[in-house]
């Protein structure tokens, strides 16, 4: 092959020429595990698991949402994502009620402890975030955002 397929052989699990610290899946598999890691560690204290948090934080950003666009965003089963949402239920962080516009549709939102949750929640864990990105800058950091996007867009197409 020629042209830019030579260019990526390195990263491509099926050449002669690949080499594990070249692919780029490597190294997103393995930054998501040591972010979880830190994250369970940070979290555990404060009675919180990344699930939840995941849930939370989305509840945060959208306001109101139902379980199934909550299981998009957070890439879940739905049936995981609402036995997490009736969970945070139960612990007085959601309200969960059907749709007005559709009584088929169960919407979430955080509570006032909720809210308060997610704010103590994100003062705690701000620490991974620094710890994570220490030496970035703002532009690198976007431009990592950005990437990102782009992987995770072509893999849904």
């Amino acid at each position: 092959m020629t042209g830019r397929s030579d260019k990526l052989a390195k990263s491509r699990p099926s050449s002669e020429a690949f080499e594990l610290d070249e692919f780029p899946f490597y190294w997103v598999a393995r930054v998501n595990a040591r972010y979880a890691l830190e994250m369970e560690k940070t979290l555990k204290p404060m009675n919180m698991d990344i699930s939840r948090w995941r849930v939370a934080m989305l509840l945060n950003v959208h306001g109101e949402m139902s379980i199934s666009d909550i299981a998009e965003q957070a890439l879940g089963k739905l049936p995981t994502i609402t036995k997490i949402v009736y969970r945070m239920r139960d612990e007085g962080l959601v309200a969960v009620y059907p749709s007005d516009m559709d009584g088929r549709v169960t919407l979430v939102r955080l509570t006032e402890l909720g809210y308060e949750n997610v704010t103590y929640v994100f003062a705690n864990t701000q620490d991974v975030f620094k710890k994570a990105f220490k030496g970035f800058s703002e532009p690198q950091v976007r431009k990592v955002n950005k990437l990102l996007g782009k992987l995770f867009d072509n893999l849904g197409e």
